[in-house]
């Protein structure tokens, strides 16, 4: 039966999207299955509304992100959520689930298809937010241990293999270095990008920009994450708990592609985003769903010199 509507559903994508490649209209067919799905929760969502809601997820951040932690945060302020399943390190994600349980110790990129039980499963160029509902990660995390005496601008940057090719989406040397030197005396920057050992990778493999050393040497006013976090192990829980402590301390962000972009797009403020290429940009997420995380001014640049551009005009 679930084959049969399938591809009913892929003769709709493809009929409501003509434009669209085969592949693309694949996402939208699993997106209409997977909110006609939430059907069969009708009455335990909106009638008898008792703790009932597992979610369990260990597939994509950035999906993870958008998708299943405002999901479960619905669920939430619905009395419906019973117990949240992910990742090692996630706990802090999840503050508000009653029983969160750290059982995967690595990411599966394909994890979530064919279950269809979250109403936005995919990417899709529309999305419901009839069960979806922003967590307030600014208000629960913001704190007076990351205050200085500049206002916080955090460069969030990436650098692996994606889509089984080289590094497209992240900021070089020369590109941080122009980022730097332009807005140093205007601002504490810091600098993120996690090293595989404290964060739990998408199944890219995490390649050696060289940049840590180079900035310690050429902009040693910028304060690394890596740093704080071996100063401040006290005070956090694990690298996630101290991303999400910073972040919230601050409304200026410099992010790429992916997950980075997304975490940096739930704390307000403005969020430049680096992107060159993605499905993003072809069901236009950046428009439609990023700026939803928190109200956040989203910027969009292709190009380095976009880039600089967005960034000349918001800071």
């Amino acid at each position: 039966m679930r084959s049969i509507v399938l591809k009913f559903l892929y003769v709709i994508a493809k009929l409501q999207y003509p434009s669209y490649q085969k592949d693309l209209c694949y996402y939208v067919r699993d997106n209409y299955y997977s909110r006609i799905n939430q059907y069969r929760y009708l009455t335990r969502d909106f009638i008898f509304k008792k703790r009932y809601k597992t979610i369990e997820y260990h597939g994509e951040f950035q999906q993870e992100l958008t998708f299943i932690l405002p999901f479960a945060y619905w669920h939430h302020l619905n009395k419906t959520l019973d117990k949240t399943i992910g990742c090692i390190n996630t706990k802090e994600f999840y503050f508000f689930s009653p029983d969160h349980e750290e059982r995967f110790d690595k990411r599966e990129w394909t994890y979530n298809y064919n279950t269809y039980e979250i109403p936005n499963m995919t990417h899709s160029p529309t999305f419901s937010f009839r069960k979806w509902a922003p967590v307030p990660f600014k208000k629960h995390y913001r704190n007076d241990l990351f205050v200085y005496d500049k206002p916080i601008l955090i460069i969030a940057n990436k650098y692996n293999i994606e889509w089984d090719q080289q590094p497209l989406n992240y900021l070089d040397l020369p590109t941080l270095d122009r980022i730097i030197s332009r807005y140093k005396q205007r601002y504490q920057i810091i600098y993120n990008r996690p090293s595989s050992d404290q964060i739990i990778s998408d199944n890219s493999k995490i390649l050696d920009l060289k940049e840590h050393q180079w900035l310690k040497e050429t902009h040693p006013e910028v304060l690394l994450m890596c740093d704080l976090y071996a100063e401040y192990r006290k005070h956090v829980s694990s690298f996630n708990h101290l991303q999400l402590m910073v972040y919230a301390n601050s409304c200026h962000f410099v992010s790429v592609h992916g997950g980075t972009a997304a975490l940096a797009s739930y704390f307000g403020g403005t969020n430049v985003i680096y992107s060159r290429s993605g499905i993003e940009h072809d069901f236009d997420e950046f428009n439609k769903l990023f700026p939803a995380l928190s109200g956040a001014r989203i910027l969009v640049a292709k190009s380095q010199e976009e880039l600089l551009q967005h960034l000349k005009s918001a800071y």
